[in-house]
């Protein structure tokens, strides 16, 4: 029995594939983390009165920072988990809990990420429509938070992409 479970697990090449996947959606994680969370400017409201804007001062990307932090704390947790079945050779890499849990992980935190970015792109078109024509210099500020939106839209491809390659392996498996 011990010998069926060595078939059914996934080949090295196919988790150090994967491993690359998570780390190429870590890495535009962490740019996107990156460009938000130094995306600011100065507005003039009056002749003497200028206020800084925030990141944090838009709601929806605040939800964007959470999806990115969630997002990314999952992917070095499967990162880490990946790494070690494939130093190990864990047999416990291709057991049913470990499979359902990629499949379902990935399915999540993927849509998560999609309703992060589509919360940022809907709030940078509607706040840069909004402030369009009144002279102020907030298109960097909006043009950053368009950047980190679509560095967050990359890496929930890439998460739908893993979401795919792990269930190839629940029909076979359970």
């Amino acid at each position: 029995m011990a010998s069926s479970t060595l078939l059914l697990q996934p080949p090295v090449t196919a988790r150090v594939a994967t491993v690359l996947v998570r780390a190429t959606v870590l890495a535009s994680l962490v740019l996107s983390l990156a460009v938000m969370t130094t995306d600011t400017t100065t507005l003039q409201v009056g002749i003497n009165l200028s206020v800084e804007v925030k990141f944090m001062d838009v709601y929806s990307y605040r939800y964007m920072l959470g999806t990115i932090v969630i997002g990314a704390a999952y992917t070095l947790l499967q990162i880490a988990n990946t790494i070690y079945g494939i130093c190990t050779a864990n047999q416990s890499a291709g057991s049913d809990g470990v499979l359902l849990f990629d499949f379902f992980g990935d399915k999540m935190v993927s849509y998560f990420l999609a309703t992060g970015a589509a919360a940022a792109f809907g709030a940078t078109k509607d706040l840069k429509a909004a402030t369009e024509g009144s002279g102020s210099n907030v298109d960097k500020f909006f043009d950053n938070g368009y950047a980190a939106a679509s560095l967050l839209l990359f890496s929930f491809i890439c998460c739908a992409l893993l979401s795919v390659i792990s269930s190839f392996s629940l029909p076979k498996n359970i």
